[in-house]
């Protein structure tokens, strides 16, 4: 599976020169150990993987006994592993080392010690039992790895041609044409049923079968249970909780995330550690109400209001249908076909904000639920900002549309109401691209270019 984070770790290499340690922070079996071992293969004279979901305590103590003597570290490790190691041209990997936590404060005294380079991978990198008591190393650079995205899914099935031409219609804001389109869209419906979890995407290239790559992919959500029961300590049923009404709530025409759905008493501050815990693992990606669309998103974010979407859609379909077994065939058959009509927007929201992580923008959008002013009441999917903020017009709107027939009523009195903040307006849909009215109507698989 090629994937683009492969590239930002030859970088790392060339740039960082032994400096800095690199930590990839991801879902569970998003891809993590498999790049960090092709690249290490590909790159390095040798290199030890230690995984600590399954080392022993043994090599565990090393950490604790050694790092003040790092010829004896360095040699206990090397028999152990029985890899020899070479100043400079050799790789360690801690794997999972938010399992270990005082291997990740180590590194600080690794990277002085300068003889080799040092790779993290993990997840839940930030809740409290795996940084408390340790000291965080500022010697860390820290980049986050998502689902395969569509490009990379079409790259899995051998096509390398029909993004370049996407790219080149994006750029010229020109339309693929009909007989493209309908090529890109029939291999973007197939992108959103599997999702992008390398296991599913190999299953799906190997077998083309939508039970084999749902039996996968249920898999990985029961991993995901399983991690929920084991890591999330105290809070568990409140994750939970949150995990199982994600789908119920993304189904509602407002899809704002209420707590009231779980419990009548529910309180934001009660469950806040859980909302916490599903972001940090890179389970959910939240969406906050931003209530001042101005230059900056963050400092007029209301954090008590959002909106929660499952990181990966393939995923979302999984956990919201037939939940007692396999995906119903016809469902998967509606979707490719582009029958489905119930859940339909649910999933098209979804894969676009999927699609606008992955690119590095956070996740904001605007409800106004004025009762008395109807010129402002309104609600806008997501709000994107400017790489390069401006004293004007940074802010490009985007409303999503499922359908074949829609109405933009709250775009528009975006538009009205917020032009000074104005940068491109956009309505990301399932037809092709076109431009009217200044607003940029852009097919949904072009969303990983904005």
């Amino acid at each position: 599976m090629e994937r683009k984070i492969y590239k930002k770790l030859v970088e790392w290499k060339e740039n960082s020169k032994g400096k800095t340690a690199l930590l990839i922070d991801g879902a569970r079996r998003v891809g993590k150990s498999y790049i960090v071992e092709k690249f290490a293969k590909e790159n390095y004279k040798s290199h030890i993987i230690i995984d600590f979901n399954k080392v022993s305590k043994d090599v565990k103590d090393l950490f604790e006994y050694y790092l003040n003597d790092m010829d004896s570290l360095f040699l206990y490790l090397s028999n152990y592993f029985n890899i020899k190691l070479y100043e400079h041209e050799s790789l360690i990997v801690f794997d999972e080392v938010q399992l270990y936590p005082k291997a990740r404060s180590a590194i600080k005294y690794l990277i002085e010690d300068g003889r080799f380079d040092y790779i993290e991978t993990g997840s839940l990198m930030s809740i409290k039992k795996n940084v408390k008591d340790i000291l965080i190393p500022s010697e860390e650079e820290h980049i986050e790895m998502y689902p395969m995205d569509f490009e990379e899914f079409l790259w899995a099935l051998g096509n390398e041609n029909i993004m370049e031409l996407i790219k080149k219609c994006y750029k010229e804001t020109k339309p693929l044409g009909q007989a493209m389109h309908r090529k890109a869209m029939d291999y973007f419906r197939q992108y959103i049923i599997v999702g992008g979890m390398p296991q599913a995407v190999e299953e799906y290239v190997k077998t083309k079968d939508f039970k084999k790559v749902d039996r996968v992919k249920r898999n990985i959500l029961n991993l995901y249970r399983q991690d929920i029961g084991k890591h999330a300590e105290g809070y568990n049923l409140k994750v939970e909780s949150i995990f199982d009404e994600i789908p119920a709530q993304l189904q509602k025409h407002e899809k704002k995330f209420r707590l009231a759905s779980i419990s009548k008493e529910a309180r934001f501050r009660e469950y806040e550690d859980a909302l916490f815990w599903l972001k940090d693992a890179m389970v959910m990606n939240p969406c906050y109400n931003s209530t001042n669309p101005n230059i900056g998103l963050k400092l007029n974010t209301d954090f008590m209001t959002l909106k929660c979407y499952m990181a990966d859609t393939g995923l979302l379909i999984s956990h919201s249908f037939d939940e007692n077994g396999i995906v119903n065939e016809e469902i998967y058959k509606k979707i490719l076909f582009d029958k489905l009509e119930f859940n339909e927007g649910m999933i098209i929201e979804n894969i676009v904000s999927q699609m606008l992580v992955a690119n590095g923008h956070k996740l904001y959008f605007y409800s106004n639920p004025s009762r008395e002013d109807a010129s402002s009441r309104m609600e806008i999917d997501f709000l994107i900002a400017k790489s390069k903020i401006g004293n004007r017009h940074n802010i490009s709107p985007i409303e999503v549309k499922s359908g074949k027939n829609y109405t933009i009523s709250s775009l528009k009195k975006f538009i009205n109401k917020y032009s000074k903040q104005l940068h491109i307006p956009y309505v990301i849909h399932t037809k092709d691209l076109k431009e009217e009215n200044g607003i940029i109507y852009l097919p949904i698989y072009m969303t990983p270019l904005l």
